[in-house]
């Protein structure tokens, strides 16, 4: 590149997947840039280098733009406007503006996976009365709100009882949908990696337990039957193509207790549903996502162990989490990830991943370990 010793990746977002993005782009010999407003954010704790802005300050993009060959993401809440005119003159966006708005706009994707003849819920905008009076007429109430724009981790999601739970809902304020409230047998999610002409690496699909819309465990491979777990990946492999996705792209899914796979979510990014993959497979999420990005090869995907088991670090008793480590570490097996975050409830902190034969011993295992963690003894 120019004579350059390295290839410059800038990374829109300096929390936790930056973090990690990091140590992959240091063992890749790319020099990581990372957008951030605070210089004590984990990825510029972590060593990247850094640019001062906010991910919706055009300028600030515009900045980040002109110190690096490519940029990505580590988040969603991005000025999509200012992208789009980044990728018009000629800066190397990827995802594309065009791809991560479906991961920006929950309709949008609604309506992308339905062109594509992919599985979903059943949706309304939650504006049109009478959409969604035969949404509750078809799968009854309750229903699921979503803010189309800005939501994770649980925020923007609202279980509503009736109409006027969705009126009180509305009163908010924004732009929401709102989904048919699914019956789970199980939730999925497949992270894969894609570049700009199409080649793909995807991990074996990952079982995850959400809480409060917030994932607290995963074990990969997803103990599904073998048919529930092609149809994930098919389902995955074909979003990914069909919206021209670039980097790594995971995808959250609905297994429904007939078997039925629906497509949930998607992130145009690295996911927590592939931090197991650190441990757990020859090429991380993190390693692939910086080679998709500079249309690099990518890695093998495959599984080290015969099964790994990640269980989040949430929200400590008392924020000590750091001081633990050693406590943690005495669990046989535990791989400890601290994001180098203050303690708040329900904030993510950290992982423990552990690898092993069986699924219920690592995830007891890892479990051990993140109660170590968050617990004082």
């Amino acid at each position: 590149m120019n004579g350059r010793t390295s290839a410059r990746v800038g990374m829109v977002g300096a929390g936790q997947l930056a973090r990690m993005t990091q140590r992959a782009a240091i063992d890749l010999g790319v020099a990581l840039t990372v957008l951030a407003e605070r210089d004590d954010d984990p990825a510029v704790a972590a060593g990247a280098a850094v640019e001062h802005g906010a991910a919706d300050d055009p300028d600030a993009l515009a900045r980040l733009a002109d110190r690096v060959d490519v940029v990505t993401f580590d988040h969603e809440l991005v000025d999509g406007p200012a992208l789009a005119r980044l990728a018009a003159r000629g800066v190397a966006v990827r995802p594309s503006p065009s791809a991560l708005a479906h991961a920006q706009d929950k309709l949008l994707a609604r309506e992308a996976f339905a062109r594509l003849g992919l599985p979903g819920p059943a949706h309304a905008v939650a504006t049109d009365e009478a959409g969604v009076a035969a949404l509750a007429a078809a799968h009854g109430w309750p229903l699921v709100a979503k803010a189309r724009r800005g939501g994770y981790d649980g925020r923007g999601v609202v279980v509503v009882a009736d109409a006027d739970e969705l009126a009180a809902v509305l009163a908010r304020g924004g732009e929401w949908i709102v989904e048919q409230r699914v019956p789970l047998a199980v939730e999925l999610a497949v992270v894969l990696a894609r570049r700009p002409g199409g080649a793909m690496a995807v991990h074996p699909v990952v079982e995850t337990v959400q809480r409060d819309g917030i994932c607290h465990e995963l074990v990969m491979p997803a103990r599904v039957p073998a048919a529930t777990a092609a149809r994930a990946v098919a389902v995955a492999t074909e979003l990914a193509t069909g919206i021209d996705a670039v980097g790594v792209c995971a995808v959250e899914l609905f297994v429904t207790p007939t078997g039925d796979v629906l497509v949930n979510e998607i992130a145009l990014r690295p996911h927590n549903s592939g931090h197991a993959t650190i441990e757990g497979a020859v090429t991380s999420q993190f390693h692939n996502h910086l080679r998709a990005v500079l249309d690099w090869p990518l890695g093998d995907p495959s599984m080290r162990a015969l099964v790994a088991a990640t269980v989040n670090v949430l929200g400590a008793d008392d924020g000590d989490v750091a001081a633990r480590v050693p406590t943690a570490l005495a669990v046989p097996g535990a791989h400890v990830h601290l994001y180098g975050k203050t303690s708040r409830p329900g904030r993510k902190l950290g992982h423990v991943t552990v690898l092993g034969d069986d699924a219920d011993a690592a995830l007891t295992a890892a479990r051990r370990a993140a109660r170590a963690l968050t617990r004082p003894a």
